[in-house]
């Protein structure tokens, strides 16, 4: 399997949920991503859960290699053995890293009877953690966290309320130490993977939606607005390469002076079919992949298959 984009886990050939950030000291990309098994035949969808996090490296975030997965995020070890582990947002900040992870006990083979919290690590390196705890979002069905340092000072932590019918919520901090639950932030359909960054002198809030991302804008990175009203999206329309051609889901975006690039992943053969449900494996299979990002007159604009779809330039240094 070649190394670059799009880039195909190794091992169950299931990588999803994909955030990248630069190594400080080496200057090498990390992407981080939820290793779903959708190689593996079990019942109902175990093939979802029992997932890792997977590591891919790169000198340039062109050319990815597979580096393993994370160890000792079940430290200490919970009755249940292995956990799944979904969905990683990874921070510097201004100190050491922090990862925030969707963690949910066991191995369940069915979506619902059983809580998902949103666990809070340390590192000094990217490569060994330090559990912090759980962090209190005032759910037990929390999913897809995304954090940014907003204009006011206090850093935000946005996520997936599943008991709040699929909405974005936010919680505010300080210092990492004390949270408030602010409330929901955006309502509408169900949706999923919220993630936040700025970029044109606008921050911008980008929603899973299974049909292609909505797109929110803000002054504050508190009051959102959508852009194109309720059926807009991006990254609907197919792209060029043959494993591009479904929905983009579940993105990360790096943002380097006044371009970025939304890393996202594909189901390639899907077939629009519920996952999981008897399809074979070979539909669950997923591929990451890149667009750029612009700006034009207050607009995001998302080019599938322009000149940055390949990944973030060798000099890009900023991570939302």
């Amino acid at each position: 399997m070649p190394d670059g984009l799009p880039f195909h886990d190794p091992v169950y050939d299931g990588a999803t949920d994909p955030t990248v950030i630069r190594h400080r000291e080496s200057g090498e990309w990390w992407m981080f991503y939820t290793q779903r098994r959708a190689s593996i035949e079990g019942p109902g969808v175990a093939w979802v859960h029992g997932s890792r996090i997977g590591i891919a490296r790169s000198p340039d975030a062109l050319t990815w290699t597979y580096a393993g997965t994370l160890p000792g995020l079940d430290a200490p070890p919970t009755p249940e053995g292995r956990n799944t582990h979904w969905a990683p947002e990874v921070i510097w900040d201004g100190t050491r890293y922090r990862m925030f992870l969707t963690v949910i006990s066991g191995i369940p083979d069915r979506w619902e009877g059983h809580d998902r919290h949103i666990v809070e690590y340390t590192s000094d390196d990217l490569f060994s953690w330090s559990r912090v705890g759980v962090v209190p979002l005032g759910s037990d069905r929390v999913i897809d966290a995304c954090a940014a340092r907003c204009p006011d000072g206090l850093w935000r932590l946005w996520f997936k309320n599943e008991a709040d019918a699929s909405t974005t919520w936010c919680a505010s901090t300080p210092d990492f130490e004390t949270w408030m639950v602010e409330g929901q932030v955006i309502g509408g359909r169900p949706h999923e993977g919220p993630n936040v960054f700025a970029l044109g002198g606008w921050w911008w809030l980008l929603v899973d939606e299974w049909r292609g991302m909505g797109v929110y804008r803000s002054a504050d990175a508190r009051t959102w607005e959508r852009q194109g009203g309720p059926d807009a999206v991006i990254l609907a329309a197919p792209g060029a390469g043959p494993e591009d051609a479904t929905i983009g889901r579940h993105g990360d975006v790096v943002v380097h002076g006044e371009r970025a690039v939304l890393y996202y992943f594909t189901h390639p053969w899907w077939n629009g079919s519920e996952l999981g449900q008897g399809e074979g494996a070979h539909v669950r299979i997923s591929a990451i992949h890149a667009a750029a990002l612009t700006v034009s007159a207050g607009e995001l604009l998302c080019d599938r298959d322009g000149e940055c779809r390949h990944g973030v330039s060798a000099e890009a240094g900023v991570q939302s």
